[in-house]
């Protein structure tokens, strides 16, 4: 299969992501991407929910860096709060 393709846009901005890559990296309605877009190259990169496996990982390792940055949980509730009262 190919890898490039192409398509066009409506007068709404919407692009239609071909069939043959939309099967190939398994797209399904609703999925979601970041669009990054400079001078005249456009990339979609798809948002995925990490595995529960991934996500333990990665807390983790956020707990060993706040571990080794010095912060406690009460510095983490107080930003919390803060930002909080921001909103």
């Amino acid at each position: 299969m190919a890898n490039v393709a192409t398509t066009k846009m409506s007068s709404k901005g919407q692009v239609v992501i071909p069939e043959d890559i939309r099967k190939r990296l398994n797209l399904k309605v609703g999925s979601q991407f970041v669009v990054v877009g400079e001078n005249d190259v456009i990339i979609f990169k798809t948002i995925s929910q990490p595995s529960m496996e991934e996500f333990d990982k990665l807390i983790a390792r956020a707990r060993k860096q706040a571990k080794e940055a010095g912060l406690k949980r009460s510095d983490v509730n107080e930003a919390i709060a803060k930002t909080r009262l921001l909103k």
